[in-house]
């Protein structure tokens, strides 16, 4: 227990002096800043926009607005950003044989993923809140109103997507070698579940749906009920994920 706090420590420390901390933190809070700030001054962008022949007609924006173009931002851009720091959370260290001197002193393998793991759903907790509690003042700082339908519940559901891509994302780390070959394989599982997703009798099966959906929650088109299923489901597959990676990584040669 002692060896995987000492290392869970060090995770911590190695993201803040590498200012990966920091710019998962900062980049939300720009996602949450610009969201409505953006949903506020679209009219004024189009009614600048001259085309010929062509009136463009942009209804009065509201707070589901902002609420929605926060969702396009963390679903789209977030995400990647997500990809892109924890991409390598394992690949790196195995790549420079750093990890083999901490297992030689005792630390056990599956330390050494439950750490990895607890750090980067810590800094996508924490950077994901972040994002939200200030899109939440500026909406209401902008439009005069901040809660929408079902607006926690569609945000706990988008949190618990971003819970399942790091599971992904650990088990890809485990199963290749090299800094990018991970990326690649998630890209790919991305792909896929994004592909299967077009098909409606899979869709509440698909963890994806936990990020396509809440501009459908928000305004009352899509209910609860319909995504408690998607919801068991990607906490199955993220504990198969991880699962998969303390088996996998047991058994790796270093």
């Amino acid at each position: 227990m002692n060896g995987l706090l000492a290392f869970t420590k060090k995770e911590f420390r190695e993201h803040i002096y590498n200012y990966k901390a920091l710019i998962l933190l900062a980049v939300f809070f720009v996602f949450g800043m610009i969201s409505p700030l953006l949903a506020k001054m679209m009219p004024e962008i189009f009614s600048h926009m001259s085309i010929e022949g062509l009136t463009i007609t942009i209804t009065e924006p509201t707070y589901i607005e902002a609420y929605s173009q926060f969702f396009k931002n963390i679903t789209q851009m977030g995400i990647i950003v997500i990809l892109l720091i924890f991409s390598g959370i394992l690949s790196r260290e195995l790549t420079r044989g750093t990890l083999i001197i901490v297992l030689a002193k005792g630390l056990s393998r599956h330390a050494v993923i439950l750490a990895k793991y607890f750090v980067a759903l810590t800094l996508w907790t924490i950077s994901y809140s972040l994002a939200a509690i200030i899109n939440f003042g500026y909406t209401f700082y902008l439009f005069g109103q901040f809660y929408a339908p079902n607006l926690l519940f569609s945000l706990f559901c988008l949190w618990l997507f971003g819970v399942f891509i790091l599971a992904v994302v650990m088990m890809t780390s485990t199963l290749t070698s090299g800094n990018y070959a991970g990326l690649l394989l998630t890209a790919a599982i991305l792909g896929i579940l994004l592909t299967i997703n077009i098909f409606p009798t899979i869709k509440k099966f698909n963890p994806v749906s936990l990020a396509s959906n809440n501009i459908a929650l928000i305004t009352n088109t899509k209910s609860v009920s319909e995504l408690l299923i998607t919801i068991w489901i990607t906490l199955a597959l993220s504990s198969f994920c991880l699962l998969i990676s303390l088996i996998v990584f047991r058994r790796k040669k270093l």
